[in-house]
């Protein structure tokens, strides 16, 4: 009847459910696995404790009796990353599983190397190593975000050089956990959220050292790739020369220790001051310089002979410019005359047309008070005043009327005229 499958009328009482699932887990036998232990206690001399696995958010509860402590490392503690040969193990009374472990090693560094090295390679292939991919830091951040352990030696290195060197520098931190297993995720979260703040410029991931097993979760995947993201540029100051992270190939700038990640970030003030200077004084000696040159080759200008004197243009031109004088004034004269010759022609003729040549030999002409010329004797009556026009003047007459033809003719030979 055990092995008859359980129902709601013939259920398997617990005993044989646990009795069941230790036989199965029994057959399982053992295997070798790889964590990193988070807990680790000793109780009677055995050991009991936790393992995680590096890669995923997944614990174990092993046991490690007395007998099989003494044949493992003495120096095994919590936070070592190992390989275990462990079996499961269900506990009837309690009804708790747990692994049971019969042999347990620190990870080799060769095997550790190895993984690194692979991810490296895919990580290069990637792209995320490149050169042209890594962003240039600005000349002088006004916000500098940092990522690093609470009261840590880094963080103190960090801002007391970064404030020497430029006391209005103003720092953003995010404190993360810089070692154990939860580094990579918090680092990488820090940076996600440093990342996503406008007002940062530069975003520094500083610890100060350690050894190679400390430093492995700088060179985690999952942080490679969050910084790889990141559109703000990210420095490196882990502080490690022999065993250098991937984080410092992805960064866009690593740092040799977070004392130099502030030399390389903030810039000296005095430095600048001083260079500033420096280029003052460049631009004096160019203008200087050029202004030197250029009132040489104005002076060269003023003493070439065609500015040196300026009355040559006169003197060589002075023979031509009287010529062209003598020539205007012999053209005007010329002119004075032809128009002087017209005029006394013109004049000759008006002269001839005009009643004053005859008023000059004598005759004069009769004009009455209105100014009217008299024609006729009709126009003159006895009485009338008359106006008579000389050749040098006007006199008033009266007519006496018509006289006979001979009185007149007698009377104008013995030079009496018609009126008086």
């Amino acid at each position: 009847m055990t092995d008859a499958p359980p129902t709601a009328d013939a259920p398997w009482p617990v005993g044989l459910l646990a009795a069941k699932l230790k036989g199965y887990l029994d057959r399982l036998g053992s295997a070798w696995v790889e964590g990193e232990i988070t807990q680790w206690g000793i109780s009677g001399g055995n050991v009991y404790g936790k393992l995680k696995d590096p890669d995923a958010d997944v614990t174990v509860g092993f046991t490690i009796w007395s007998s099989v402590k003494s044949r493992i490392p003495s120096d095994l503690k919590q936070g070592d990353r190992v390989v275990a040969l462990i079996k499961p193990s269900y506990w009837l009374k309690g009804g708790s599983l747990t692994m049971q472990v019969f042999d347990m090693k620190h990870v080799g560094l060769g095997d550790l190397l190895e993984r690194l090295e692979r991810l490296r390679a895919t990580l290069a292939a990637e792209g995320l190593f490149a050169a042209e991919r890594k962003k240039p830091l600005p000349f002088l951040p006004g916000v500098v975000g940092l990522v690093t352990g609470r009261d840590s030696d880094a963080e103190k290195d960090v801002l007391r050089n970064a404030h020497l060197r430029w006391p209005a520098v103003t720092f953003r931190t995010v404190y993360a956990a810089v070692q154990g297993d939860r580094s990579a995720r918090e680092v990488a979260a820090a940076v996600r959220r440093l990342d996503a703040d406008p007002e940062v410029e530069v975003i520094i991931v500083a610890r100060g050292g350690g050894d190679f097993q400390n430093l492995l979760p700088f060179s985690d995947e999952a942080l490679m790739r969050a910084v790889a993201e990141c559109s703000t540029p990210v420095v490196s100051a882990i502080g490690h020369e022999a065993d250098r992270p991937l984080l410092d190939e992805v960064a866009d700038l690593r740092a040799s220790t977070p004392t130099d990640a502030a030399k390389r970030v903030i810039p000296d003030v005095s430095e600048e001051l001083a260079r500033v200077e420096q280029a003052r004084a460049r631009i004096r000696s160019r203008v200087t310089h050029r202004v030197s040159i250029e009132v040489d080759r104005i002076a060269a200008l003023r003493s070439r002979p065609a500015l040196a004197r300026t009355t040559w243009i006169v003197d060589t031109r002075a023979d031509e410019l009287t010529r062209w004088v003598a020539r205007g004034s012999e053209l005007a004269t010329r002119a004075i005359e032809r128009a002087d010759n017209v005029t006394s022609e013109l004049k000759g003729r008006l002269t001839a047309l005009s009643p004053h040549s005859t008023l000059a030999r004598g005759y004069a002409i009769a004009l009455t008070d209105e100014g009217h010329v008299v024609r006729g004797v009709s126009d003159a009556p006895a009485g009338a005043a008359l106006h008579l026009r000389l050749t040098d003047g006007t006199i008033g007459a009266t007519s006496t009327g018509a006289v006979d033809s001979g009185s007149a003719t007698d009377a104008a030979q013995a030079g009496v005229g018609g009126a008086r």
